[in-house]
C-alpha cells in the first residue's frame, strides 16, 4: 500500500482534486491519498508544506506529489499550454517528491535532497497536465520504475526560499513565517513589534506557544520546520490573521526590536 501526499493550488473543495485523485488511483490502485490545498500560484506555500510532510515521520514509501504551476518561467504567450517541467527528488530519509519544478516548490528541501532529476513526461498539450500526464510518473515511481529520469540536477541549482515572508496560515489564524529562531537575536520574554502590510502590533517573543497570557500576541517557534522550527505569529485565544487584516501567503513579515 502506498501513501500519497497530494498538494495543489486548485482551491479547497475544487473538483480538480477529485479528478486528479481518480487518475492517481488508476496508476496506484492501492494508494491512500491525502490532499492539501495551498494559495493560488504560491510556490512558497507549496514548498513549505512539501518539506513539512516529506521530512516528518511518514509511512515507508511515501510519495509527495505537488502541482503549483504559475507558468512564470516564461511570461510570453504559451503554446499548447506548455508549462514548467516535472521534477523528481529522492530525499535522504527515503521520501520521494514529484512535482512541477516551479519557483520555490522544492526550495525548502535543498538540504535534504539526495538526488534530483527532471522527468521525461509531456509538459504541453493539456491545460490539466497534473491530471492527464503527471500521474503516470507517480505510478512509475510507486512501482520502482525510474525510467522517467531524464536530466540530473544538483540541489544547489534550486533557489533559496525567501526568508521573512508568510509561508502558510493555519485554520486557527496562526501565521507561519519563514523566519527561524536563529534569525531573531532577542531573549525570550522580550517585546518586539511585528509588521505585516500596514499593521504593526506588539508581540512577546516566547519560547513556547503557550508561554503567554490569553489574548496576548506572541512570536514563537511553531510546529513546522525540521532544521529548527519556523517562527509563528499567533494570538492566544484569537486569530493573528484577523488582527493583521487577513494578509496573504508570501506577504512580507518584519520583526522590529
Amino acid at each position: 500500500m502506498r501513501f500519497i501526499q497530494f498538494i495543489a493550488d486548485y482551491g479547497k473543495k475544487d473538483p480538480a482534486f477529485a479528478e486528479v485523485m481518480q487518475r492517481l488511483m488508476m496508476e496506484v490502485p492501492d494508494a491512500i491519498i491525502s490532499e492539501t490545498s495551498v494559495a493560488p500560484f504560491s510556490t512558497v506555500e507549496t514548498g513549505f508544506w512539501t518539506a513539512q510532510f516529506a521530512q516528518a515521520v511518514h509511512p515507508e514509501g511515501m510519495i509527495v506529489y505537488t502541482n503549483t504551476a504559475p507558468r512564470k518561467d516564461d511570461l510570453e504567450v504559451r503554446a499548447k499550454n506548455q508549462g514548467e517541467g516535472l521534477a523528481y527528488a529522492k530525499l535522504k530519509n527515503g521520501a520521494e517528491v514529484i512535482g512541477v519544478n516551479s519557483g520555490y516548490s522544492f526550495s525548502f528541501l535543498k538540504n535534504f535532497i539526495e538526488e534530483l532529476w527532471i522527468c521525461e513526461v509531456e509538459i504541453e498539450g493539456s491545460q490539466f497536465r497534473s491530471r492527464d500526464f503527471f500521474p503516470k510518473v507517480v505510478g512509475k515511481a510507486a512501482r520502482k520504475d525510474y525510467s522517467f529520469k531524464k536530466t540530473q540536477l544538483q540541489p544547489s541549482d534550486l533557489p533559496d526560499y525567501p526568508v521573512g515572508v508568510i509561508g502558510a496560515i493555519d485554520g486557527y489564524g496562526n501565521i507561519k513565517t519563514t523566519w527561524k529562531a536563529k534569525d531573531v537575536s532577542v531573549p525570550a520574554g522580550t517585546k518586539v513589534k511585528v509588521r505585516i502590510g500596514q499593521v504593526v502590533a506588539e508581540a512577546i517573543y516566547a519560547d513556547g506557544t503557550f508561554e503567554v497570557q490569553d489574548g496576548q500576541l506572541a512570536l514563537a517557534a511553531g510546529s513546522s520546520g525540521h532544521e529548527g522550527n519556523f517562527l509563528e505569529v499567533f494570538l492566544r485565544g484569537g486569530s493573528a490573521q484577523a488582527l493583521f487584516e487577513y494578509p496573504r501567503v508570501e506577504n512580507k513579515v518584519e520583526i522590529l526590536s
